[in-house]
């Protein structure tokens, strides 16, 4: 019995110990890429996104206008905060917080998927803009 309960508790921390690796890898990979947009290294950026990303815009400028463009708050981002990490059936999503050049406040979720080359973005959403009070 108390082989099973050993067993059992060294699973639980090798499974925690993971998480907190993936974390700190997805938080690092979206941390990158929102500073690469600020510091305006496109090419930098686009290294995090995916092959499905890659595929769909085929070129760095073509990223670039659409994130200029369609998430301007990601292009000139001034503050952000990673919320939860979560599984939602089998695919890993991070939300962030992030406050863009004018101050405003703006939810949004990664999709995470891990390949070859470490953990990439898959897409962006976002999300209904949080309730913040005074």
């Amino acid at each position: 019995m108390k082989g099973i309960f050993v067993f059992i508790v060294g699973f639980w921390l090798s499974a925690t110990a993971l998480v907190a690796q993936d974390n700190a890898a997805i938080t690092g990979v979206i941390g990158d890429q929102l500073q690469a947009f600020n510091d305006r290294d496109v090419a930098a950026a686009w290294s995090y996104a995916s092959p499905n990303i890659k595929r769909l815009f085929g070129n760095e400028g073509n990223f670039a206008a659409m994130v200029q463009q369609g998430y301007p708050m990601v292009w000139d981002n001034a503050d952000v905060r990673f919320l939860d990490l979560r599984d939602v059936a089998g695919f890993v999503w991070q939300k962030v917080m992030i406050r863009d050049a004018q101050g405003a406040l703006h939810l949004l979720d990664y999709q995470m998927i891990e390949t070859a080359d470490g953990w990439q973005i898959n897409g962006v959403t976002l999300l209904p803009a949080p309730d913040v009070g005074a």
